[in-house]
C-alpha cells in the first residue's frame, strides 16, 4: 500500500552515472565527529548496487519501504514506513531497493573510519569505495550546483 508522499520538493537529488535506480542529498559531513547524514531515493521495484557497509549506521525509512536483498536476489527484509534501524559495520553484502514507490530513507553513519560503502561486483570484489574525503567532494559538488 502506497505511503503518504514525504514532500521532497526543495531537495536538490543528486545521482552518480552508472549507480542507476539511485539519488541522494547529502546533508552533512563531519569530519572531525565521523559522521555523514544524508537522503537515499531509491526507485520503486529496482535494486541498487551491491554494496557493503562500512561504519555503523542509523536509518529512519521517511517515505514508501525500504526492501533489502542477500547477494543471490532473494528478499531478505522489508521496512515500512517509520522503521527506524541501528546497524553496525559489516555484515553481509546486500541490495537495497524500494517497494511499489520510490523509498526515501535518511541514512546517518557513523564512527567512519575508512569507506562508509563499498560497491560490489558479482564476485564481491570492491569496484567503489565512498568515504569521508569522496563524501566532502559530492557534498561541495552539490553546493555548486544549488547555488
Amino acid at each position: 500500500m502506497p505511503t503518504l508522499p514525504f514532500d521532497d520538493r526543495a531537495i536538490a537529488w543528486q545521482t552518480i552515472e552508472g549507480f542507476d535506480h539511485a539519488a541522494y542529498h547529502i546533508l552533512s559531513v563531519d569530519e572531525e565527529a565521523r559522521i555523514v547524514d544524508l537522503l537515499f531515493k531509491f526507485t520503486a521495484n529496482q535494486r541498487i548496487a551491491l554494496h557493503r557497509h562500512g561504519a555503523d549506521y542509523r536509518t529512519l525509512v521517511l517515505q514508501g519501504e525500504l526492501r533489502l536483498y542477500r547477494p543471490d536476489g532473494s528478499l531478505k527484509e522489508i521496512r515500512p514506513v517509520g522503521s527506524y534501524v541501528a546497524g553496525r559495520a559489516g555484515g553481509e553484502p546486500h541490495t537495497e531497493g524500494g517497494g511499489d514507490q520510490d523509498v526515501i530513507v535518511y541514512f546517518t553513519n557513523r564512527g567512519i573510519d575508512g569507506p562508509v560503502y563499498e560497491i560490489l561486483d558479482e564476485g564481491h570484489a570492491v569496484v567503489a569505495a565512498f568515504g569521508i574525503p569522496e563524501f566532502k567532494a559530492l557534498h561541495a559538488a552539490q553546493a555548486a550546483r544549488s547555488a
